[in-house]
């Protein structure tokens, strides 16, 4: 990667942050004038009852800042860099521009189930089925688009380059839909998912420099900018939420770009937390079934088990991105390795 590339990356990042807080003192006052107020569910801690009536849907903010300025660098490269990200191989486009338009599908998902639950004003929007219909429809073209394309080869730690052949559509929709779903679970505790998230996508950015994918450094450095903006008005105390709007983009994102870079493998230990609490969840659920009515944690996803231990959000989140900083090192680790 060029010089010149570096700095159109550290100018997309920091634009990428500028759109994402500025755009929240529109949007948040906007949506609490349409009354866009979360619905606290009741069986989750009675204190954050508190928190209802936050304005939702808030991931639009780094939504519109990642799809911008991604944009917006693809058609400076396109017109003034020596390296035009549209002039690509048909692969590569596909993996830009799939990856895009996957997460811009599950955002769009999100956001469908959260105005179900604004307009109801209860916390039930789509149905378990509809969500996973409409995940699977936009999680099969996505995989689809890639195979056709030619990108069925994933990379393996320890094993390297394997081809997947047919095997890789089912692989791949099975990540995006369980990635988007563990991201959705994350968004509990005010900062949560967005300060994991915005470590998580770091080391993808740094595989992606050193792959010289310039098109997906492109994605990903907006996003990290656009997360980071977004927590300026989602810690704690959160003055928004990013809703299932932003958490279902950001799990298809991540994913994404990960099998864009053909390293699904590495969202293992960048995604640990993520998986802790899809799987807190999952053992929570069979637990309880299986001893009549005991429960493994004290509540679940995770966080919720860590709160009722009395740690306080901002513990929660600090801790939560401590272990997300060791997995994207053991990720770095076993790419450079490799």
């Amino acid at each position: 990667m060029t010089t010149m590339q570096l700095w159109v990356l550290c100018a997309t990042g920091i634009l990428s942050f500028l759109i994402s807080t500025l755009l929240g003192k529109w949007v948040i006052p906007a949506l609490q004038r349409l009354h866009f107020g979360q619905t606290i569910r009741e069986e989750g801690p009675a204190w954050h009852q508190s928190k209802s009536g936050t304005p939702t849907m808030g991931g639009v903010l780094f939504i519109a800042a990642t799809v911008v300025t991604a944009l917006l660098t693809i058609l400076i490269s396109q017109l003034f860099l020596d390296y035009k990200i549209l002039s690509g191989t048909t692969l590569s486009l596909v993996k830009l521009f799939g990856t895009l338009l996957l997460a811009l599908g599950c955002g769009l998902i999100g956001f469908l189930d959260d105005y179900i639950k604004v307009v109801k004003k209860r916390n039930l929007g789509l149905t378990a089925r509809q969500k996973l219909i409409a995940q699977l429809l936009v999680a099969t073209a996505f995989a689809v688009a890639m195979y056709l394309a030619g990108g069925h080869v994933i990379k393996v730690p320890f094993f390297g380059p394997v081809d997947f052949g047919f095997w890789y559509i089912p692989f791949c929709i099975f990540v995006i839909i369980a990635m988007s779903n563990a991201t959705n679970l994350t968004d509990g505790v005010d900062g949560l998912c967005g300060s994991v998230s915005f470590i998580a996508v770091l080391p993808l950015v740094i595989i992606a420099g050193n792959t010289a994918a310039f098109g997906i450094s492109t994605v990903a450095v907006a996003f990290a900018g656009a997360l980071a903006g977004f927590l300026m008005w989602n810690l704690h105390p959160a003055r928004v939420f990013m809703g299932d709007t932003g958490s279902l983009f950001i799990g298809a994102l991540l994913t994404g770009l990960a099998f864009s870079l053909e390293q699904p493998f590495l969202l293992v230990p960048i995604g640990i937390i993520y998986i802790f609490e899809n799987l807190s969840v999952i053992l929570q659920v069979t637990y309880f079934k299986l001893t009549h009515g005991r429960r493994l944690f004290k509540m679940s996803p995770l966080h919720h088990h860590f709160e009722l231990c009395n740690w306080s959000e901002n513990k929660i989140v600090l801790v939560f991105s401590a272990v997300t900083v060791i997995g994207g090192v053991l990720a770095l680790l076993l790419f450079f390795r490799a």
